[in-house]
């Protein structure tokens, strides 16, 4: 039996398991013999040979196994109860006979915790400190990871999304005073829509594959760029003389500012997927569900406040002054909100103490086959291809596809709702800007007024019917919503505020949804896919939202806005019934996810 000592060796240990790593072991030296061995990785080696009193710990009857894996050991002396053994054999022997390694108890004491990594702690602390009583764990699962990287990043948000919101809401009040139709913003619409189908699943595999906060700082600064050069060409056509209605589709400046929307879009996507689904996970922390569900209601009240205050802000300076000056004022915001994002990003991850640097497969171990090498530029376009196939592969794989489909579903819904065609509806029906603006602003108030009732539907019922809850409440009043239109003419002042209000209150529904929704999603997806399942399914939402914008296109009068009414409905009646249709028949994966819901408990 070889007798091998091993010093200066580092151990982490598990109970029952010696793990050995990246270690090498030297031995003395023996005339005119050196010996260099390397065992395969994974090699386990079974300690169940008599110590010497030299070399060797006593652990009684204790058994256990030792992993050396990616281990070079260095034998310069090889001691062996057999002389004879010539230098010939030694290969073949030291396949056969089991090496006794040193133990130091020293390094055992020290080193007892190392298996757990900085990410693994951070995200098993509830599950590594089981002397915690339940309130104190409860209160453990309320407390963010990072909270100053937390309160940080809200900011940053904060500044982001006033500039995004208003500007949601310029651009198309913009347009609609320069056409008589809804044409040119359904044009716009249809062919953003376009981009993101095509480049969303491409830009998610990229923003996985790079670092998190050098890329949102990069698609930030896009995104601005791209605001700003729409900006410049809707002033541009403000400026020019008017042209008619046939050729305004064929205008430069036009095309310039459908490439610019769409990359504006296509970037605004992106940064908002890293935000709630990777970004806010991180800081917020993964295995502390009360913190991660208030940092997902703040996120909400941020985006719905922003709305609420771009929208009032631009209907205002709309209804006073010209549309030029308004944009000019938007242009501005625009520029002096970059810095100020790029600056609370770089604060964020520093009072993180870089947990955004973390690498994005540190919960699913390593990188699986199926996600591919890098995109390589010099093939590009089979590198998108391939981008979109694995992004639809991976949503349509996901365990929560029912509630991810029901989310699809309510994009279909292009009118019912505080969007672009609404806002040239009713522009062109000579409603007050600033009452236009007030309807956005209240429907974001719902929004904001949905993150405090979702979670009473939460407490009341579970995640799982809270959802089917706030489905099935906007598909009623929009319900109502559709029987006024035809019922009343809505050239009228009094059926047109009764069928905007039942809109606005259609949005608690909504939100409600989209905020239980989003806590779904970020339960049934893993971390290291979460901006390709993201980007994917936001996609398929443009490729709804597309269909129906084309449709706009094609419906493009006014008169046919009751039409369009009735496929928005029909779109949200459709959602509702998935999602009650997923959820009164469960599989076995549904209810491993969701133990915690009151529906699978016992």
């Amino acid at each position: 039996m070889a007798m091998v000592p091993v010093t200066n060796s580092q151990l982490s240990f598990n109970l029952f398991d010696f793990s050995v790593s990246r270690r090498e072991a030297s031995m003395s030296r023996q005339a005119a013999s050196n010996i260099r061995h390397r065992f395969p990785s994974s090699r386990w080696l079974n300690l169940n040979s008599h110590f010497t009193a030299t070399y060797s710990y006593s652990f009684d009857s204790f058994k256990s196994r030792c992993s050396i894996t990616n281990t070079d050991l260095q034998f310069n002396h090889v001691a062996t109860e057999d002389e004879d053994i010539s230098a010939t054999d030694i290969g073949g022997c030291c396949c056969c006979t089991t090496p006794i390694v040193q133990l130091k108890s020293d390094v055992l004491e020290t080193e007892s915790l190392s298996i757990l990594t900085g990410d693994t702690y951070v995200d098993s602390l509830l599950t590594t400190l089981p002397v915690l009583t339940e309130e104190e764990q409860r209160a453990l699962a309320a407390t963010p990871a990072h909270p100053e990287g937390l309160y940080a990043f809200y900011a940053s948000c904060l500044a982001g999304n006033l500039v995004e919101q208003l500007w949601n809401f310029a651009w198309p009040s913009a347009i609609a005073l320069l056409h008589p139709s809804l044409l040119p913003v359904a044009v716009m619409g249809f062919f953003t829509k376009l981009v993101i189908i095509i480049g969303g699943p491409l830009v998610g595999k990229l923003m996985d594959h790079f670092p998190r906060v050098p890329s949102y700082i990069f698609l930030n600064v896009v995104q601005a760029s791209a605001q700003l050069l729409s900006a410049a060409m809707i002033i541009h056509a403000h400026t020019v003389s008017p042209v008619s209605a046939s050729s305004f589709l064929l205008r430069p400046w036009f095309f310039v500012l459908l490439l610019a929307g769409a990359v504006e879009r296509l970037s605004g996507v992106a940064l908002g997927v890293a935000m709630e689904r990777d970004w806010v996970v991180l800081l917020a922390g993964i295995n502390r569900p009360i913190a991660l569900a208030q940092a997902n209601a703040v996120l909400n009240r941020i985006d719905l406040l922003c709305e609420i205050a771009g929208t009032s802000l631009f209907g205002i300076l709309l209804s006073r002054y010209d549309p030029v000056t308004c944009l000019k004022f938007a242009a501005g915001l625009m520029m002096w909100s970059l810095p100020v994002m790029i600056a609370l990003t770089w604060l964020t991850n520093k009072l993180s103490t870089g947990v955004l640097d973390r690498a994005k497969c540190s919960q699913t171990s390593c990188r699986t086959s199926e996600e591919g090498p890098l995109p390589d530029a010099d093939n590009f376009v089979n590198t998108g291809l391939e981008a979109i196939k694995l992004g639809w592969r991976e949503y349509l794989q996901q365990p929560v596809l029912p509630a991810s489909l029901a989310y699809v579903l309510l994009y279909f819904n292009v009118v019912l709702t505080p969007g672009s065609l609404m806002t040239a509806f009713l522009t062109q029906r000579g409603l007050n800007p600033s009452v236009i603006g007030g309807f956005s602003g209240l429907c974001a108030f719902m929004g904001v007024a949905a993150t405090f009732f979702s979670a009473t539907l939460v407490r009341k019922f579970g995640i799982l019917k809270a959802g089917a809850v706030g489905l099935i409440f906007q598909a009623s009043l929009l319900t109502m919503a559709v029987a006024v239109y035809p019922s009343g003419s809505l050239s009228q002042r009094s059926p047109l505020l009764f069928f905007l209000c039942l809109i606005v209150l259609s949005r608690l529904g909504h939100m409600s949804y989209d905020i239980i929704g989003a806590q779904i999603l970020q339960t049934g997806i893993p971390s290291s896919k979460a901006n390709l399942i993201g980007t994917t399914e936001i996609s398929v939402a443009s490729l709804a939202e597309s269909l129906m914008l084309g449709v706009a296109i094609i419906a493009n009068d006014v008169s046919h806005f009751g039409f369009l009414a009735v496929l928005s409905l029909l779109s949200v009646v459709g959602a509702a019934w998935m999602f009650c249709r997923w959820l009164l028949n469960p599989t076995e994966e549904q209810r491993s996810l969701f133990t915690f819901d009151p529906q699978f408990q016992l």
